[in-house]
């Protein structure tokens, strides 16, 4: 019904209105300060500038892609304004050997919370509250530690995750990276082989797509890989994605909808994410490397406390970017040996 009803009210002209206010927003967007790479993409063309082929399109297939450039224009949005930022985690590259049993024992803190939050929950007793009350202090004491132990540990590589709260969306986080990749590599792994994606990044068990449309959209199914202790369980997500290039920078935005080829699963949470957004630009130093931002919203669903839910969050970014340099140091290895 949405699909159909998105639809009509697209054929009526708001869309034309739409693209309007869009171009609107980049203007504002263009003003002197940190978004100059805004002033670079408009200079070139609108991101929202293709027409769509209305002749070649289904209904359904019309709604998908605007919900995808819908998803890059609110990403757009959020990633310009600079305001109210906190970091959560800055300089980070954990040196895994050393920190494993710290790791396990933070497992079995969360492990230990979650057995009290839920037992709190069903039997809402004061002996109960007052165990949940200690078991929340060690483990914020345990989060405070850790983030002082990534610190030192860490090498100096500018990695930093951000995060700041959003009317309707919620809290969203932010990972900025300089990888020693050239901007098409990096598009070609995250794009072209996104359903390769289950290979090398343990917090993704698999990425199918389901069905594109065009050139710049698809639809995707994820399947969330365990975290330690499972503190989380199975999720997964059906996600709209739009990919486009505008002269040297790249954007894979994304949300979540719905899809007739993959209704809910049997054991899994179905999650929802958006607006999600990578933006990949290269190095104003070095064009071999590589400038990645990614823009993380993820609701989660279930009853999982908030200081677990951002702390699986920002580390699942840090662990992605450790992650995507293995893999491309990987692939840079064969190609190297094939040549």
């Amino acid at each position: 019904m949405c699909i159909y009803l998105s639809f009509f009210i697209l054929q009526s002209g708001l869309r034309k209105n739409a693209m309007i206010a869009i171009h609107q927003e980049l203007n504002k967007l263009s003003g002197p300060g940190p978004s100059a790479w805004i002033n670079h993409i408009r200079r070139r063309s609108s991101l929202l500038s293709s027409r769509i082929a209305e002749e070649t399109y289904s209904e359904a297939e019309q709604c998908y892609v605007q919900q995808g450039q819908e998803a890059l224009q609110k990403s757009i949005s959020i990633l310009s304004d600079q305001d109210g930022w906190q970091t959560e985690i800055e300089n980070v590259r954990v040196i895994n050997n050393k920190i494993s049993s710290f790791i396990l024992m933070r497992a079995c803190i969360d492990v230990l919370y979650l057995c009290i939050f839920y037992y709190t929950v069903l039997y809402s007793t004061l002996v109960s509250q007052a165990f949940r009350g200690l078991f929340a202090h060690i483990y914020c004491k345990i989060n405070h530690l850790q983030m002082h132990m990534w610190v030192f540990l860490s090498q100096a590589n500018g990695d930093k995750v951000m995060s700041k709260v959003l009317p309707d969306i919620g809290k969203v986080f932010k990972l900025e990276v300089m990888l020693e990749q050239k901007t098409d590599y990096l598009y070609e792994e995250l794009v072209d082989n996104m359903e390769q994606m289950g290979e090398w990044n343990p917090n993704v068990k698999q990425v199918k797509v389901l069905q594109k449309i065009g050139q710049d959209t698809m639809i995707t199914h994820e399947v969330s890989g365990e975290t330690p202790g499972n503190v989380v369980g199975p999720r997964d997500f059906v996600s709209v994605r739009c990919a486009k290039r505008r002269g040297s920078t790249c954007f894979l935005a994304g949300m979540s909808t719905q899809h007739p080829g993959m209704p809910e699963q049997k054991g899994f949470v179905r999650a929802e994410n958006g607006p999600t957004c990578i933006v990949m630009r290269p190095s104003g130093e070095d064009p071999n490397k590589t400038k990645f931002t990614w823009l993380l919203s993820l609701d989660l669903k279930g009853w999982i406390p908030k200081t677990v839910i951002n702390r699986v969050l920002s580390q699942t970014q840090v662990d992605f970017a450790n992650h995507l340099r293995h893999r491309m140091a990987s692939n840079g290895g064969v190609e190297a040996a094939i040549a």
